[in-house]
């Protein structure tokens, strides 16, 4: 895993532990219709995790690439019918008190998500796609289609996501197996 912890001072994970350690290791997939539409995948304890810090800035808009997001590789979910392949993908933000991407949601007058709470430590949700905080660049770094990525950061910092995975094509597919 590449999330560094280590604190300095002014830098520092918010939330709680608990709900950090769930964070690390756990898939929340999505149930009951509140986020993601009609996508139902129970969560579940990941086998491997990897977090990124350079992923992150792909989920930041150019304005926002200073701030500190460490982002998981999505957790693979193939054939769910319409929906295709789905990723389910999880963050945390570093001191998202004092971020920019917090400070641009307030700016914006971003609504908070009516009845869903963070599966990580309960706190209200922010859609980052409502709030128009999506850059072209996380689908990219996803391999997800362009218009199927939606992802909500709490208050606490915690990001959790969802796309629609791109097929592997054949020459792809040929070049792993070999």
């Amino acid at each position: 895993m590449m999330l560094d912890l280590q604190s300095s001072g002014s830098h520092s994970v918010d939330g709680n532990w608990r709900a950090l350690g769930k964070l690390l290791i756990y898939c929340s997939g999505c149930s009951g219709g509140r986020l993601f539409n009609s996508v139902e995948i129970p969560g579940h304890f990941v086998y491997r995790t990897r977090f990124s810090r350079t992923s992150g800035k792909s989920f930041l808009l150019p304005q926002c690439r200073t701030d500190i997001l460490y982002v998981s590789d999505p957790c693979e979910h193939l054939d769910q019918g319409e929906e295709g392949d789905v990723g389910f993908f999880r963050g945390v933000f570093k001191s998202f008190l004092v971020s920019k991407v917090r400070k641009m949601l307030i700016d914006r007058a971003a609504k908070l998500h009516p009845t869903a709470v963070c599966p990580y430590c309960k706190a209200k949700l922010w859609d980052m796609l409502q709030a128009k905080m999506i850059p072209q660049s996380a689908s990219c770094r996803l391999g997800a289609y362009e218009d199927c990525i939606e992802y909500y950061v709490c208050l606490n910092g915690h990001m959790l996501g969802i796309c629609t995975l791109l097929p592997l094509s054949d020459s792809e597919e040929a070049s792993e197996s070999e």
